[in-house]
């Protein structure tokens, strides 16, 4: 019979904007980087750097870089712009990214999402009346 080897879990902490996808896997405290990966690093044109595509190969090679370094399961942050005036939903390369991290055979324990959303704040651009257009 085949043993199973222990669980070595890490934090996959995923920030999708819609201009650029950053991977970065950290140890279960999130204090110590074990790798990073982005759109950018992968892709020669900047419009394709927050793709779909773009985002599944900087995970694929997140994910190699992780193993290598002993990690089998993690943990998924997501993390869209959010805070005062950016967008609060995920840009196209989180799905694909979750999804590039699963296929590479690291076991995913909890995905959440971590935006920042401000308790209070300046007043939002665009007026009392709101934007008009």
């Amino acid at each position: 019979m085949i043993k199973e080897q222990a669980l070595r879990w890490g934090v996959a902490h995923i920030y999708a904007s819609y201009n650029n996808t950053i991977i970065h896997i950290t140890d279960i405290t999130g204090s110590e980087t074990i790798v990073k990966a982005s759109g950018g690093m992968v892709v020669k044109a900047h419009r394709l750097e927050s793709s779909p595509t773009a985002a599944m190969s900087a995970a694929r090679q997140a994910a190699e870089g992780a193993r290598e370094k002993g990690i089998n399961a993690i943990h998924v942050k997501i993390r869209a712009p959010g805070g005062h005036q950016g967008p609060n939903s995920p840009g196209p390369g989180a799905q694909a990214a979750v999804r590039a991290l699963s296929r590479s055979g690291l076991k995913i324990g909890i995905i959440e999402d971590v935006t920042a959303t401000p308790t209070d704040s300046c007043k939002k651009k665009g007026g009392r009346r709101g934007r008009r257009v």
